[in-house]
């Protein structure tokens, strides 16, 4: 019932669950890496707080704090 399986045939699932865990330090980006994506992620979102808020969505606060404002009193 206990089928051997030839070697460097087994599991792969097995085999990670058997493996010891290394304790690598994680990898660590330059400064001048750190700084490129710094520079590209305020560049995206200063354009995305530019865009301003959709009139739509400026109508369903105003007409949210009016009801809100009518029912504390």
């Amino acid at each position: 019932m206990n089928e051997r399986k030839p070697v460097g045939q087994e599991n792969p699932m097995e085999a990670a669950a058997t493996r010891k865990k290394t304790t690598a330090k994680p990898a660590k980006l330059g400064r001048d890496v750190q700084a490129r994506l710094g520079q590209q992620l305020r560049a995206m979102y200063d354009e995305v707080l530019n865009q301003g808020v959709p009139d739509r969505f400026n109508d369903l606060l105003n007409r949210l704090d009016n009801n809100g404002s009518k029912d504390g009193h």
